[in-house]
């Protein structure tokens, strides 16, 4: 963009131009102009920003009746409704997305971490850190219908509906592969860590998993069901959350100490971008449509990223957020995004629905 300046006794200059005339001229008024300029240019700059409506329009907020830390959640697609393991309030909270509110809470759960929506069978599983058991659930009569029995510490979940293949991680090291239908335990893969987030790439047949307290991502091949890459690092650390492009085979790391996206090449391991990012952070999406990578970070904000066309990644937008909202969910088919607030300072305890915009 340029600008044009007018003086009386000349006419219309340019930058370049008005630069020139003053060296000749006023030096003392040579400073003036360059502030002028630089308030301008700056005016520009922020013009130029898409607004942070682009991104992410706030459009319900849902109150939640739990206290205490609230972690990973699961989508029914078909009916609209999203699963809250309340982990610190031993409850699984069921919310209607559309008419703004909680229509049922699975209690007496002990520490629940990880949730998936199996839409074969209408159930929902829900993996408890404190006992290490998986509970199945009816989603329309809420009645258990199944137990797997883990050692210790049954975290996040995945469900491939292609195989209809539940992943649990869980314990000192192990992610478990339970048959969705039989609510059988078929494989037990080991790790030399308890297992963080994980993603699956269907088309190399891979399972990434961040597995921090051993200062490592881990690849696993499941034809082998075992550990076949490690790619260590020990800084930056804490890497919690995890999403997966599956078209170009990137994986995106979330690290916390201190607040880093790292992308690696999935087949290589090599690292593609470091980026900085909210902190505290424990859920990662990327949306395959639109390019955009979400981090939700408890340090209280969401930092959006473009990834598209394999361009060079950018940071677009940072939304605030409150303090420990962490949690999130991205429903791309839906075009939205949820975020979990805990209780906090005399606020209770709800979900932000966000829309988005594929821009």
């Amino acid at each position: 963009m340029s600008f044009l300046f007018y003086l009386p006794d000349i006419g219309w200059l340019t930058f370049a131009g008005m630069k020139n005339y003053f060296s000749h001229h006023n030096k003392g008024f040579t400073r003036l102009i360059r502030l002028t300029c630089t308030v301008c240019l700056l005016f520009s700059f922020c013009n130029a920003q898409k607004p942070v409506s682009d991104f992410l329009k706030a459009e319900k907020s849902i109150v939640l009746s739990v206290k205490g830390r609230i972690d990973h959640m699961d989508v029914n697609l078909k009916n609209q409704i999203v699963y809250v393991a309340a982990l610190g309030n031993n409850s699984l909270e069921v919310v209607d997305i559309p008419g703004g509110k909680v229509i049922h809470s699975i209690t007496g759960l002990n520490e629940p971490q990880g949730v998936g929506y199996v839409p074969q069978t209408n159930e929902i599983l829900v993996a408890n850190g404190g006992t290490g058991d998986c509970y199945f659930y009816n989603a329309r009569s809420f009645e258990k219908t199944g137990t797997i029995h883990l050692n210790s510490d049954a975290d996040d979940v995945r469900y491939d509906s292609a195989s209809e293949k539940i992943y649990v991680g869980y314990g000192d090291g192990g992610i478990a592969v339970i048959d969705a239908v039989s609510h059988k335990q078929l494989e037990d893969i080991k790790l030399p860590a308890h297992p963080e987030s994980f993603q699956i790439d269907k088309n190399l047949n891979l399972l990434f998993v961040n597995l921090p307290d051993a200062h490592m991502v881990g690849v696993v091949d499941l034809k082998k069901s075992s550990l076949v890459k490690k790619w260590e690092r020990e800084s930056p650390s804490s890497n919690f959350p995890m999403a997966l492009d599956p078209l170009h085979h990137r994986v995106f790391v979330g690290y916390r100490h201190p607040a880093k996206l790292i992308v690696y090449e999935g087949l290589s391991g090599k690292e593609i971008s470091n980026l900085t990012m909210t902190g505290d952070a424990d859920d990662l999406y990327y949306d395959n449509e639109s390019g955009f990578v979400y981090v939700s970070g408890g340090s209280g904000s969401i930092s959006i990223y473009q990834f598209a066309n394999g361009t060079v990644p950018k940071q677009i937008a940072t939304i605030p957020t409150r303090n420990g909202a962490r949690t999130s969910l991205l429903i791309p088919q839906l075009k939205l995004f949820v975020l979990a607030e805990r209780a906090d300072a005399g606020k209770p305890a709800d979900l932000v629905v966000y829309r988005f915009k594929n821009l």
